[in-house]
């Protein structure tokens, strides 16, 4: 939980949370209307690290750490799937 002596933590952690929040929707935005593949894979990529951001935040707002394990989960499964597009794209020959 957030420590009630310091509206500055407070503050911050809810105009982060509000900042992520409107990036995630920007980058989901890129994700259904990205003009070619790669470009969405790259911002499926970026909604990977903001979601991993919010739970970041949200640690820090409640004080539970037990989430943080969430984190390294969801960046392994990004970083395996943008190597696995990587290959894909290298063996297909397209750009």
């Amino acid at each position: 939980m957030i420590d009630s002596n310091s509206p500055v933590i407070a503050v911050a952690v809810t105009l982060a949370i509000g900042m992520l929040v409107v990036s995630l929707v920007l980058a989901l935005w890129r994700v259904m209307r990205g003009p070619s593949l790669p470009d969405r894979v790259i911002a499926l990529d970026l909604v990977g690290a903001i979601v991993m951001g919010l739970i970041a935040t949200y640690c820090v707002m409640t004080g539970k750490e037990v989430f943080l394990n969430a984190n390294f989960v969801i960046a392994l499964i990004v970083f395996l799937g943008t190597v696995a597009f990587a290959r894909y794209l290298e063996r297909s020959g397209s750009q």
